[in-house]
């Protein structure tokens, strides 16, 4: 008998980034810079955490939308970091900040839907919303003389009378953009103008190099009735990567419902590692994050250093998250070009062609390693644009 397969799970295929990886992951050879993560474990004092909370036998279930006081710390995170007060009850911790961002698409949208999207953007946004039956329209960010923009005319050019939302990433991965006072301003009075929605992606906001201790939020300045979904998460700022652990901040009214949600897409996040979160927020977190945020200024410096005079390189020097995105002259497929820069010299980058269309001859590396495997793969990475063959 013919099995009765959905069409869009059969063309389903990994994303180019993820391609690449499949190819040089084992090998230890390799300097991998193409997942967004540094080569350091998490910090001692959150496995600790960890530790504590099995040996106390916290391996049951949890409330659906998250503990109650990991909701309390994640709230007044954002009281200290940003002078925001967020009720708790608008606070859901399913999982991972992936899961999170999945939840709001389902929420927000429907078969048929448009969803626009500030590209070049992370490919897994692209399906969490097909998944959930909508189409991705891509609205490219302005590449500037010294920044990527945001582009307000060609957002009104990509609206339909199916667009439903918008999502944006401050920081962005992979541009490393961060939206600043009158581009927030100006993208808020479009979505309200065409009473769209808000996806917005915040999981890089501690990852900024500037003075503040975080980027700025969107929830600073929506009121919380207002169609908002703000995704958080530990990965980034915390190094916890391979924990899973993140949140959405949503509108009150849906309390109910992300329960509900959250339950049937996880049951709950898992028990031990949402104390090792809270560790996180209420012991060493802000040493640790002060600590992450030197090493990531004096990598983005050596990124620059050796990239950014290369004749055949345009780069913009990223103004948060741990991304380099340069242009690459000579490029014609970036998928071709990782492949063969993985065989030849050892270095992983992910294809820009990942992030969205109109970015085949760019590449993103992470810059979240150490400086010496950082410098060694900038190196073999300069060499290889000074190797003219083929």
């Amino acid at each position: 008998m013919q099995p009765s397969f959905r069409p869009d799970i059969l063309r389903l295929r990994p994303s180019p980034l993820a391609e690449i990886a499949a190819l040089g992951r084992d090998d230890p050879e390799v300097l991998a810079l193409w997942f967004g993560e540094g080569d350091e474990p998490t910090a001692a004092f959150i496995r600790e955490a960890a530790k504590r909370a099995l040996d106390a036998g916290r391996t049951f279930y949890t409330p659906p939308r998250g503990l109650p006081e990991l909701r309390r710390a994640i709230a007044q995170s954002y009281r200290t970091t940003h002078g925001i007060a967020i009720d708790p009850e608008r606070i859901t911790v399913p999982g991972s900040s992936m899961l999170a961002l999945h939840i709001a698409c389902r929420t927000v949208l429907a078969p048929g839907d448009e969803l626009l999207v500030l590209a070049p953007f992370w490919p897994n946004l692209r399906f969490a919303a097909e998944l959930a039956g909508a189409r991705v329209r891509e609205v490219p960010l302005r590449r500037g003389e010294t920044r990527w923009e945001l582009d307000v005319e060609a957002l009104a050019r990509a609206v339909t009378p199916h667009t439903r939302a918008l999502y944006v990433n401050s920081p962005a991965n992979p541009s490393g953009w961060v939206m600043n006072a009158a581009e927030r301003e100006a993208l808020l009075d479009f979505c309200r103008s065409h009473r769209l929605a808000v996806l917005a992606d915040e999981v890089y906001e501690r990852v900024v190099f500037s003075d503040e201790p975080a980027a700025p939020s969107l929830l600073a300045a929506m009121e919380e009735e207002e169609p908002l979904f703000a995704v958080g998460g530990f990965s980034k700022a915390w190094a916890m990567t391979g924990w899973r652990v993140g949140w959405l901040v949503h509108p009150p009214e849906l309390a109910p419902a992300m329960a509900v949600l959250a339950e049937v897409h996880n049951t709950s996040a898992t028990s031990f590692v949402q104390y090792a979160a809270l560790a996180a927020l209420e012991e060493e977190g802000e040493t640790f994050i002060a600590r992450l945020r030197a090493r990531l200024v004096h990598n983005r410096a050596l990124v620059m250093e050796l990239l950014g005079d290369h004749p055949r390189v345009e780069l913009l020097s990223p103004e948060g998250a741990f991304y380099a995105f340069p242009r690459i002259a000579g490029i014609r497929d970036s998928v071709a070009f990782c492949r063969l820069l993985l065989r030849r010299s050892k270095v992983g980058l992910a294809p820009g062609s990942a992030f969205g269309r109109g970015f085949h001859d760019y590449v993103r590396l992470c810059f979240a390693l150490s400086p010496e495997r950082l410098r060694e793969a900038l190196l073999r990475l300069r060499s290889a644009l000074d190797d003219r063959r083929p």
